[in-house]
């Protein structure tokens, strides 16, 4: 299977010698009818064709009043990376102490398991991962083979014709649609000639571009020096060892010792040793965060968490729920900071909000463990709005890979909704097949506000509410305990004013109980 977005012309011929009919007034506007038609039709296809293919931006007239005035998402449009950059090798050794820069790219991937339609679609993924990094995919083509190549990952005939893809289209980058052993990469560059990086790298490309906050920077770059410290390489005079006595065949003795140590070890000490300090930085700002939860805690405050695949509208969501104003843009991995927000259910009992980054297909372990405290806030919520988007290809596969990483960080016992988003561009049928499949389910679209009130009544009866059931005589000189029992935190079930004082029958938590003792009436 081939990936080209090239067309072939076709020709026509046009010669003085060839004749054509006179067409009558009716015939020629029936022609253009036909014409117009078919342009129509093009047009009502494009938005589908672009969603199911490559990540596109989104236009500012598909963004709703809840998302606020997207600052973030100009800025990061204005910095999108200058096309005409080259990643074309002169020394393939080399290539790990080069800055990652993906401008034209050709995709290679392998169809091991599973059908030609799931190898598609994942290197459909690929395709859109790259384009949010930046580059320009130019072809793709998949393998069927029961496992990779030791040498090359993919088999000689085919790294060939990838070489002569990436030859005939210009392309100067390679990316391989799983993740690759270092010598796998190093064999398959010595063939096609040009810088091959993995799904892996990619994937922290992106999130090294989109992180924001200071713990999201370090805990990326922890995640990228993770990865890179195995695939240091290097030959040649700078990578001389310490030598002793006669050495080689040259006979070299004294005057003739290396540096003591080579340049690969120098970089892995480097490395190593930055590490150790990002995890200390990461580790100084942990507490900062259990602060909050614990604050949250000892309030008794439900949290709602909203997890899910990437670009499944996360994002588009909590705008839609609280008016957050968050980033949204139509591409992989847009936001990953953390955002929580404050919200109410409409009989009074607050809790928060946390969108928390999305999940991909064989997310790399080293961000899974960079991310463990971001994710943390999953594991720890009262309640998970799993958001998936309806009108992907492979909804249930999206859902597999969410539920794999949440059983990773511990938050598989959370009591879990499966919001199908994106239902105005859904299949009605892939629509029912989810809600045959999954039984606690909201069918909602966060762009056009359809299933908003039916996700807010499902949160409503899924958070965690007061369980202390009160009635109560307050006097009327303690007005301030009447006006806490109407915060976020207690549920007033009847109220009603007597001679001495106001009676309520109200439902708390237990820490507000204990204060409520002395206004007790029911024992």
């Amino acid at each position: 299977m081939t990936i080209n977005n090239s067309r072939p012309v076709r020709s026509t011929d046009t010669s003085a010698n060839s004749s054509t009919p006179e067409l009558s007034p009716s015939d020629i506007q029936g022609v253009i009818d036909r014409i117009l038609a078919k342009d129509s039709a093009v047009e009502a296809k494009a938005p589908a064709d672009k969603q199911r293919g490559r990540a596109q931006a989104f236009s500012d007239a598909e963004h709703s009043v809840h998302d606020g005035d997207q600052q973030d998402l100009e800025e990061r449009r204005a910095l999108r990376r200058v096309a005409g950059l080259s990643t074309e090798l002169e020394d393939v050794t080399e290539v790990e102490y080069r800055q990652l820069r993906l401008e034209r790219v050709v995709l290679a991937g392998l169809w091991s398991e599973g059908t030609a339609a799931d190898a598609e679609n994942s290197l459909k993924e690929l395709a859109a991962l790259a384009e949010t990094a930046g580059s320009e995919v130019l072809d793709g083509i998949i393998q069927r083979r029961l496992k990779p190549d030791p040498g090359t990952f993919l088999g000689s005939g085919k790294a060939q014709e990838l070489k002569d893809i990436v030859t005939a289209t210009g392309a100067d980058t390679v990316i391989v649609d799983s993740e690759l052993a270092p010598s796998q990469r190093r064999g398959l560059e010595d063939i096609v000639k040009v810088k091959v990086i993995d799904r892996t790298a990619l994937i922290l490309d992106i999130f090294a571009q989109h992180a924001k906050s200071r713990e999201g920077k370090a805990q990326v770059e922890l995640a990228q020096l993770e990865y890179l410290l195995p695939r240091l390489r290097g030959w040649g005079e700078s990578m001389s060892r310490q030598a002793g006595g006669q050495v080689g065949s040259a006979s070299a003795g004294m005057g003739s010792r290396g540096p003591g140590e080579t340049k690969i070890e120098l970089d892995r000490r480097k490395i190593r040793t930055r590490m150790a300090k990002l995890r200390r930085e990461i580790a100084g700002m942990k507490p900062a965060r259990e602060t909050k939860r614990a604050n949250r805690h000892r309030n008794s405050v439900p949290s709602v968490a909203i997890a899910g695949y990437t670009n499944a509208g996360k994002s588009s969501l909590l705008n839609r729920l609280t008016d957050a104003g968050v980033l949204v843009e139509n591409a992989l991995f847009a936001t990953l900071d953390p955002t929580i927000r404050k919200a109410q259910t409409e009989d009074g009992i607050g809790y928060t909000l946390a969108d928390t980054v999305g999940f991909v297909r064989s997310l790399p372990t080293q961000l899974v463990e960079a991310f463990r405290s971001t994710l943390e806030e999953v594991a720890d919520a009262d309640l998970i709005l799993h958001v998936v988007d309806a009108s992907h290809p492979d909804p249930e596969g999206q859902i597999a890979a969410v539920r794999t990483v949440l059983a990773e960080v511990d938050a598989r016992k959370v009591p879990e909704i499966i919001v199908l988003n994106k239902a105005d561009a859904a299949d009605p049928f892939v629509l029912e097949r989810l809600r045959q499949r999954e039984s606690r389910h909201v069918v909602v679209s966060a762009r056009t506000g359809e299933g908003i009130p039916e996700l807010l009544q499902a949160i409503s009866d899924g958070i965690p509410r007061p369980g202390v059931d009160l009635e109560l005589l307050v006097p009327y000189e303690r007005g301030d305990v009447v006006s806490r029992l109407h915060q976020e935190d207690a549920e007033i079930l009847s109220l009603e004013h007597g001679e001495s004082g106001t009676q309520l029958h109200v439902k708390v938590r237990e820490g507000l109980a204990a204060e409520l003792e002395q206004f007790v009436t029911n024992g």
